[in-house]
């Protein structure tokens, strides 16, 4: 995730020159066009132009907004995910012995850092923080599983049990610890669907290619009074349209490894840190910070 911007408009159309070459070019025909030729029946009329460009902006905005819904909704899921973390591994080390809160605080980190790399496509069982807090036993179990985060999180629910049924933590402690453990499993649920569920491609398909015969339309309306600064002016307009639009694009999905996505690896290893201490654990990993470019991961 950005956090500090440090680009320039140069890089921004270095992002979009495809778009930004088609504008310029479209532009540069216009004016020369009437510089050359004069009026003519190839100028089009400024008011339907306009009206589209109204209705093309109302069309872009909504995707754009819709697709920072789902990103702020993956943000808040993962704000849940950090506090209910917390809160078990809390009940965990006052509700029960050290060794047995030792071992489901370690499990609850190993469950966090598997849902980062299950939403990231990344290979949990080549990931160092899983390796880490997950014995052998359990990668063996989980990696046997068509979902290993709920797989751990059922192992947390049993181990509660077992605990319980020992007579090492009252039933109404239980049934605190159990909600906790239920609150895992519905943040895992709603990021499962914001990831498995992408934005409908019609609205990136149409917004799109509307974009581009607006970028070629456009000069035509507007080279009359403007002469030669319809280039410029064509960049702008559009350029906005176009980066609006992509925007959106990279906000559909708030779990990538693009510069835009969420930064899980930071509140994945704050929880590791936050529950590490709890338990007063050795070798406490630093937080990350944003890089040189201003990217949190």
């Amino acid at each position: 995730m950005i956090v500090t911007f440090r680009g320039s408009f140069l890089g921004l159309l270095a992002w979009q020159w495809r778009n930004a070459v088609l504008f310029v070019s479209a532009g540069a025909v216009a004016a020369l066009a009437h510089h050359t030729l004069g009026h003519g029946v190839w100028e089009l009329p400024t008011l339907p132009v306009s009206v589209a460009g109204a209705a093309l902006g109302i069309f872009v905005s909504f995707r754009t907004n819709s697709c920072y819904a789902r990103w702020w909704e993956g943000r808040q899921l993962w704000g849940r995910l950090i506090n209910t973390s917390r809160t078990l591994a809390s009940q965990a080390v006052c509700n029960l012995a050290p060794p047995v809160a030792d071992a489901l605080v370690r499990r609850t980190i190993a469950y966090v850092h598997l849902l980062r790399c299950a939403l990231r496509d990344q290979d949990p069982w080549a990931d160092a923080a899983v390796l880490r807090y997950a014995t052998d036993d359990e990668r063996a179990r989980w990696r046997a599983e068509s979902n290993p985060c709920f797989a751990a999180a059922h192992d947390l629910r049993a181990e509660l049990t077992r605990v319980a049924d020992a007579g090492a933590l009252a039933e109404l402690r239980l049934h605190a610890m159990d909600t906790s453990v239920a609150a895992l499993v519905d943040v895992q649920g709603g990021c499962e669907r914001i990831k498995k569920t992408p934005f409908p491609r019609a609205y990136g398909y149409i917004a799109e290619r509307l974009i581009l015969a607006f970028g070629v339309m456009l000069p035509f309306a507007m080279v009359k009074p403007m002469g030669w600064l319809t280039v410029p002016m064509n960049l702008l307009v559009c350029g906005a349209f176009a980066m609006i639009s992509e925007v959106g694009r990279v906000l559909e999905d708030p779990f990538t490894m693009f510069w835009n996505g969420l930064p899980l690896t930071a509140m994945s290893t704050t929880v590791e840190v936050n529950l590490l201490q709890r338990i007063g654990g050795a070798d406490v990993p630093r937080i990350p910070t944003p890089d040189e470019r201003g990217v949190l991961m």
